[in-house]
């Protein structure tokens, strides 16, 4: 019966796995769109159909109420104006190199039209072609707008000429930092300013816009930034796994001084748009492996935004900052900072915040939040520990691979005295083997009397039944937590082991790791002896077992079933030693039945 009863447990686990994968990829995410990537960068037939050349213009209004006088105030937190559709900027684009990243800025409205991540291919297959997480040709539509809102009409918006010095910027050796500097003047005198700084190793980008106002009377003066995107997501995307796209929110919480993250998917914005004034916090977009972010100042008060167009198919996540009079000869400045890159963990330079215990040189050292921007769900407890410790393998070993192995060792030393309550029980269940039977027959279909007699033979004989079932019950939780980290953490995107694995967070292409996996349990199965009690139904249950889980295996990344392969060859190791140790107690595989 207790055997039953474990298998029972593990199919169902494995079950409610498998189920919950279905549901995220029929009902997660149904937009998330995910192209075949070759050096074109094409993508997906029905994403050429897309009005992904008009872009909207909804510059809001700067606003300060009359009793306020010159002192800076927020912006009115009212319903935002109604798309204004304007053609897809005409203006010279400006080409801008760091060591980590490829950028275009266009003269029209000086928006960023293109960003691509050099260290991050497309797909393996083409290394040489960086994934260009911002962009707007083939499909894709995805781009960063800032400006100047005024009063009645934009100081500076996505229409606003701007003029440059000159039209390719490259970071040289040795230099830490470069500056893109674009320059308008209206026919007012006034004079504005946008300033792009790029830093050497960071993805992390600063945005400063001044006026200086040389017109006649004052200017109410609000900067303001947005991300526009689709739903097409250019790269490659894990399989039968619905993974988020959408835009993350820091959020000042009601009542309170704390602040939470909170995550709204694309094709939710047209019921779910919000808008909320608050101090501090950012906006972001979100997608798999990858963020965009609007950072404002610390300190500073603005309102924040995200909807879906009502002009287009477009999503929009938006800051206003405050309200500022410029008086006549006067200049203003209004910084802003932006994260457009991969959700790294580790290798970020410090920007003087600090995270918890398992943080650290990664997103909370460019914002106070940010590193929630890798979300391992309702597991974050044990992923953060995980991939901390994976970490730090990586820093001896060089190669995500061999940290798998050595995490796996640690786990399984940490499980040892449960592995030998596993096989101690299995022992005794042996050992006792023709008693259970003999209860078993004795009082036949009467299993409240049955049960009575079994409790009575574990009690006097001292062992428990179910040990068996923890050591795997434990190892669910690792297992599952370790492919969300393979799975979410962009660190092991792509990442190289050995010989024909050359993705760790993708399936096996030739499913020799699953096969193997699989002839692996079925030796351990047959050696623990497992199935020595069980009926012949329970025992052709357990034979296909191993079938099933390789079948299952041939599903998961690479990653994962190397972990549960070198768990299944540990295992059999320490089920040798063991062994050998319980048949000096008479436990051993060749003990006398009673």
């Amino acid at each position: 019966m207790e055997n039953r009863r474990f298998i029972l447990i593990a199919l169902f686990v494995v079950v409610l796995f498998f189920l919950y994968q279905a549901w995220q990829d029929d009902y997660g995410n149904d937009n998330v769109v995910a192209s075949n990537p070759t050096p074109q960068l094409n993508v997906p037939d029905e994403a050429q159909t897309r009005p992904v050349r008009d872009v909207p213009d909804d510059a809001p209004t700067a606003a300060l109420p009359a009793d306020q006088g010159d002192a800076p105030t927020a912006v009115s937190a009212g319903p935002l104006e109604e798309d204004q559709t304007v053609a897809t900027p005409n203006g010279q684009l400006i080409s801008v190199e760091t060591d980590v990243i490829k950028a275009q800025i266009s003269l029209q409205g000086g928006e960023i039209r293109r960003v691509e991540l050099k260290d991050y291919p497309v797909s393996k297959d083409h290394p040489e072609t960086p994934i260009p997480l911002l962009g707007d040709r083939d499909g894709q539509f995805f781009i960063f707008q800032s400006g100047l809102a005024g009063e009645s009409v934009p100081v500076a918006s996505s229409s606003t000429a701007y003029q440059s010095s000159q039209t390719s910027y490259q970071l040289a050796d040795g230099q830490k930092q470069l500056e893109v500097e674009l320059e308008h003047v209206n026919a007012n005198g006034v004079t504005v300013r946008k300033v792009y700084r790029f830093a050497r190793g960071s993805y992390r980008v600063v945005v400063e816009q001044s006026v200086n106002n040389a017109g006649p009377s004052a200017l109410t003066v609000s900067p303001y930034a947005r991300f526009k995107r689709n739903d097409v997501v250019v790269g490659s995307l894990p399989k039968f796994v619905a993974t988020f796209l959408g835009v993350g929110f820091f959020e000042k919480k009601d009542g309170s001084d704390g602040y939470r993250f909170v995550k709204t998917k694309l094709d939710n914005l047209d019921d779910d748009a919000f808008e909320k004034r608050q101090p501090d916090g950012w906006i972001a977009m979100l997608q798999h492996y990858f963020v965009a972010a609007i950072l404002p100042p610390e300190n500073s008060e603005g309102v924040f935004s995200a909807k879906q167009s009502s002009k287009d198919q477009t999503y929009s996540a938006q800051y206003v900052g405050t309200g500022v009079k410029v008086a006549p000869g006067e200049t203003q400045t209004f910084p802003l900072g932006l994260y457009i890159g991969p959700k790294l963990q580790t290798g970020l330079e410090t920007e003087g915040h600090e995270g918890g215990f398992f943080k650290g040189g990664g997103m909370d050292n460019i914002a106070r939040g940010l590193e929630l921007t890798v979300d391992y769900g309702w597991l974050t407890a044990l992923c953060e520990p995980l991939f901390w410790l994976l970490s730090k393998f990586h820093k001896l070993t060089g190669n995500w691979g061999w940290s798998i192995i050595l995490l796996t060792i640690v786990v399984k030393a940490a499980f040892y005295k449960l592995s030998e309550a596993q096989y101690r029980s299995m022992g005794k269940m042996k050992k006792f083997a023709p008693r259970i039977q003999d209860i078993k027959e004795r009082y036949g279909d009467d299993r409240e009397r049955m049960s009575k007699a079994m409790m009575d033979l574990y009690k006097k004989e001292g062992f428990n039944p179910l040990a068996g079932c923890w050591p795997l019950l434990v190892q669910f939780p690792v297992f599952i937590s370790l492919y969300w980290v393979l799975l979410e953490s962009v660190e092991l995107r792509q990442a190289d082991f050995a010989l024909w694995i050359n993705d760790l967070s993708a399936p096996d292409p030739y499913y020799v790791l699953p096969l193997l996996f699989g002839l692996s349990f079925y030796i351990q199965q047959k050696w623990s002896g497992a199935t020595a009690t069980m009926d012949p139904m329970q025992q052709k249950i357990m034979n296909i077992m191993p079938i099933m889980m390789t079948a299952f295996f041939t599903f998961f990344q690479a990653g994962l079933v190397l972990y549960w392969l070198v768990s299944n060859l540990i295992g059999m190791a320490q089920q040798w030693f063991i062994n050998r140790k319980l048949a000096t107690e008479g436990l051993g595989k060749n003990a006398k039945t009673t």
